[in-house]
């Protein structure tokens, strides 16, 4: 039988005006509101009355949203919390992501758009006793089949992934740190997934691979006859992005006009096609990856403060595989598993030598190298079994003892750096022979190089 009972919103706010605006808003988009101007008020109506998700004002008397938050966690943990916030506290808000809130919204914010997250979290949450949806799972088990980046029982991939999970149920931005290699573009197709916003498109943008004259037509679309080669309109990726995820692969190497152009997007939610006047509204979540150390960027001027705390509203780091030697064996037998499902082959087990100089070596690469390692020595081994002379690895780069942790205090870029020059030496200059090694593909080298400036005399 088809539920059509209408969904009941608990609003909670100080701001006497608020609670009108967003009354007015609710009833006008089918949903019945109940209104409390206090949190221990709100705690009140939902022990009498049935309630489908809860919007909060993070800063009130009494309680407050945060106090609210966690009496809804113990008591009500099937109903969904979205928290309201103004500008200035948006890390408190994003505390209460991380403390299981659903979403939030930075005040002033657009109705519809509350509106449109409400609608989105309702389609994708369970109802009480009611199965969740399986178009967004977030369990722990689905985190850990992806056999790319997802290991075993390592405390840093261990708590990489429970905060995955709990900002995988938000629609809030997120940076995605972690060396080349570690599995950043995964994790942003994960946090698509499980997203409310799971129905709607995920878009990748890679900002390394993609010309800076070129990017800005790729972003934000053109209009025809806006230069040269533009014979008719075209939309943008952030355009078809809306309702979905929009991921930013390399965010570290747009220009400053670009950061430009991408703030007031992020500010504002409109954008403007390349030679066109019109301002068109956007709605998407926006997730950004690199490598690279932003902080320092932003210090050196390389890179806007405020487009940086912009796009860092949640953060996390991908642990590089040497934090992970305990996900080592697991992994590499997943993936043994997945290549020989491509070749139509019977998996070898790996013998036990074989997983000790897999787990001795540093992997400069991180998981991007040991795939391409273990699909060499598929080559190499007989049927049955890979042994240590069926894998070739390279040496390590340095005179560190094999596994040894590389310097903390080099930065992400001059660890990529050193790890390129590295291997160009080893292979006299060859880019493609470097590349395979280190795992990446000769594009990526070739881009590498360009920016670290390596020149003829480290190969």
């Amino acid at each position: 039988m088809t539920d059509t009972r209408i969904p009941t919103i608990l609003v909670v706010d100080d701001d006497e005006t608020i609670l009108e605006v967003l009354e007015a808003r609710l009833l006008s988009a089918g949903l019945s509101p109940l209104l409390a101007d206090r949190a221990e008020t709100a705690l009140e109506m939902l022990a009498c009355e049935p309630v489908d998700l809860v919007v909060s004002d993070v800063k009130m008397p009494g309680m407050g949203g945060h106090g609210l938050l966690r009496e809804v966690l113990s008591h009500w943990p099937h109903i969904p919390v979205i928290m309201l916030t103004a500008h200035g506290t948006i890390p408190e808000a994003v505390d209460s992501i991380q403390a299981g809130a659903a979403d939030y919204l930075t005040k002033p914010f657009d109705g519809k758009e509350l509106v449109r997250r409400i609608r989105a979290i309702l389609d994708a949450a369970p109802t009480e006793g009611q199965p969740g949806r399986a178009a967004h799972p977030a369990p722990r088990d689905t985190l850990r089949a992806s056999a790319d980046i997802w290991g075993g029982e390592a405390p840093a991939m261990a708590r990489f992934l429970t905060l995955l999970e709990r900002v995988a149920r938000s629609t809030a931005g997120v940076l995605l740190l972690g060396e080349s290699g570690t599995g950043k573009e995964l994790a942003a197709r994960y946090l698509h997934r499980a997203s409310p916003r799971a129905d709607g498109p995920l878009v990748v943008v890679d900002c390394g691979s993609t010309q800076p004259s070129l990017l800005e037509s790729e972003l934000f679309g053109h209009v025809k006859g806006s230069f040269t080669h533009a014979v008719r309109d075209k939309r943008g990726l952030i355009e078809e992005a809306d309702g979905g995820t929009l991921f930013l692969d390399e965010i570290g190497n747009i220009s400053p006009e670009m950061q430009t152009r991408l703030l007031r997007f992020l500010q504002e939610g409109t954008i403007r096609r390349v030679g066109d006047t019109r301002e068109r509204t956007v709605s998407c979540r926006v997730v950004a990856a690199t490598n690279a150390d932003l902080a320092a960027r932003v210090r050196d001027g390389r890179f806007r403060e405020d487009l940086y705390y912009r796009l860092k509203v949640i953060t996390l780091t991908i642990p590089p595989l040497r934090q992970r030697v305990e996900d080592i064996p697991l992994l590499a037998e997943r993936l043994v598993e997945a290549l020989c499902r491509e070749q139509g082959r019977p998996a070898p087990r790996l013998s036990a030598r074989a997983m000790d100089r897999l787990t001795a070596h540093p992997w400069p690469g991180n998981v991007r190298e040991l795939k391409h390692a273990l699909e060499a020595a598929l080559v190499f081994c007989p049927e049955d079994e890979i042994g240590p002379d069926d894998i070739q690895l390279e040496p390590p780069a340095s005179n560190e003892a094999p596994g040894a942790t590389p310097d903390a205090a080099l930065s992400l870029e001059e660890s990529e750096k050193r790890a390129i020059i590295d291997a160009l030496k080893r292979h006299g200059g060859v880019r493609k022979d470097a590349a395979d090694a280190l795992g990446i593909s000769r594009r990526a080298m070739h881009y590498k190089i360009r920016k670290y400036g390596i020149g003829p005399g480290h190969g």
